[in-house]
């Protein structure tokens, strides 16, 4: 899902909920816009453009993204966009190469470019200014809401430079005028990293004064207390940058299309491995489902989870409802570099079933009926600590496969916080050869509830 936000006179937000990131369209005043960190799925970038009576005529990129593919490309090549981007970062399409203190004539506005590496090394904020006024900063994956973006993304070795650097490009940006606006890419739901619940905009002020990374005492303190909150991350995280620097594939009007496969086609394809992906709502994939299929239902953080388990070079062959669109599993996977999904079951479980195939089914519980059975709660770190059903084993989704052959056999009821990242570890289990599997519908709090008991709190 996306929002798109008129933040200041001139600037609107275009806000990926499930990524968690914004890219932003600055009007430059003469028909024309600015486009800062553009996913490649430009549907919502365009319609906003479009709403607002603009053409994109340039695209900034902060840094080489590792969450998202940029439609930095994408737009040079269908708008004939200018694409800015840091020299320092070697990208191999056509761009404009900035490096620090360099100024782009916007036309009325300048666009000034601020080195502030960290996240990665080559990241650039880019400093919006009217005449010698800054209005507002790009901050990209530097200063972000409430935090600092992660920078373990280029390996442990890296981690600290990397993350030292970052404490001196946000000293950096805190020489600016305190009412200057900043507008980071990434925000809450980035496992890029944000605090749950940060607004999306900020000022330098704000930030001065709130952000927990700036009162950090000195430089030793402030790599503490951001390597301390480093979480787990997909691994699709580690090659898209790459991606990016060579330049994602442009893309056709097809590119949203699914192929039909017969029943025969997709046994077959399973026989040689591909990824069955069923992306049914959980009560549909719980009733009745192809043994050994994944469960990733369609929602927000769809993109998140296929790029966490679905390995990138695997045929994957999607299973869907007939209300559920094609082109809303399509451009997700395309969003982080699944280009070549294999297709989809024509006909879907029906078409399965009728044609005599096997189906399997999985137990749904409510929190009031777990009693006594192992619970195995498959939400992130942070979460779990946070609060858990006492007794219960952990183990983060993203985990599971590698854990599943050292898991106790046995009857088990998964959890997340409300059955979706369940529905996903259930079916890697029942992959793994796991039996008497549940999925619980609901989540701690729930449970909590229905209960009277408390939660427990830390690992």
């Amino acid at each position: 899902m996306t929002n798109t936000t008129r933040i200041t006179v001139g600037m609107t937000a275009v806000v990926d909920e499930g990524l968690g990131n914004s890219c932003y369209l600055l009007d430059l005043g003469d028909g024309s816009a600015l486009v800062v960190d553009p996913p490649r799925d430009l549907r919502a970038v365009r319609a906003t453009a479009a709403s607002l009576g603009l053409q994109i005529r340039v695209v900034g990129d902060t840094h080489l993204h590792a969450d998202f593919l940029s439609g930095a490309v994408q737009l040079a090549h269908d708008e004939g966009a200018t694409v800015l981007a840091s020299a320092a970062g070697a990208r191999e399409f056509d761009h404009h190469g900035l490096r620090d203190g360099d100024e782009v004539d916007l036309g009325g506005l300048v666009l000034a470019a601020v080195a502030t590496p960290g996240h990665t090394d080559e990241h650039l904020s880019l400093l919006v200014r009217d005449g010698a006024t800054p209005v507002g900063v790009f901050t990209g994956g530097s200063l972000i809401v409430g935090s600092a973006a992660r920078t373990d993304l280029l390996g442990p070795e890296r981690t600290e430079d990397l993350a030292r650097a970052q404490y001196r490009s946000l000293r950096r940006l805190t020489t600016l005028p305190a009412q200057t606006a900043a507008w980071p890419t990434h925000g809450a739901g980035s496992f890029c990293s944000a605090p749950p619940g940060a607004d999306r905009t900020s000022t330098i002020g704000r930030e001065v004064a709130t952000n927990p990374l700036l009162q950090a005492p000195d430089e030793e303190a402030f790599v503490a207390a951001l390597l301390g909150s480093l979480g787990s991350y997909p691994p699709y995280f580690r090659h898209l940058g790459e991606i990016n620097r060579r330049g994602p594939a442009v893309l056709d009007g097809t590119a949203s299309a699914l192929d039909l496969l017969s029943v025969a086609q997709v046994a077959a394809l399973q026989v040689d491995g591909a990824m069955l992906l069923d992306v049914r709502p959980v009560p549909d994939y719980a009733a009745g489902h192809v043994p050994g299929a994944v469960s990733i239902p369609l929602r927000e953080q769809f993109a998140t989870w296929l790029g966490w388990l679905a390995p990138p070079d695997t045929p994957v062959v999607v299973i869907r409802n007939p209300d559920q669109h094609a082109e809303d599993i399509v451009w997700p996977a395309l969003k982080i570099g699944y280009d070549h999904l294999a297709g989809e079951l024509d006909g879907g479980i029906p078409a399965w079933a009728a044609a005599g195939q096997p189906t399997s089914s999985t137990g749904l519980v409510t929190p009031g009926q777990i009693g006594r059975r192992r619970v195995l709660d498959t939400r992130q770190l942070s979460e779990f600590t946070a609060g858990h059903l006492p007794g219960a084993h952990h183990v983060e989704l993203g985990s599971v496969p590698g854990a599943a052959e050292r898991l106790p056999a046995g009857p088990v009821v998964v959890m997340c916080g409300h059955g979706e990242r369940a529905a996903s570890a259930a079916s890697l289990l029942e992959q793994a050869g796991h039996q008497d599997i549940s999925i619980l519908t609901g989540g701690p709090d729930d449970w909590s509830h229905a209960t009277g008991q408390p939660l427990a709190t830390g690992s």
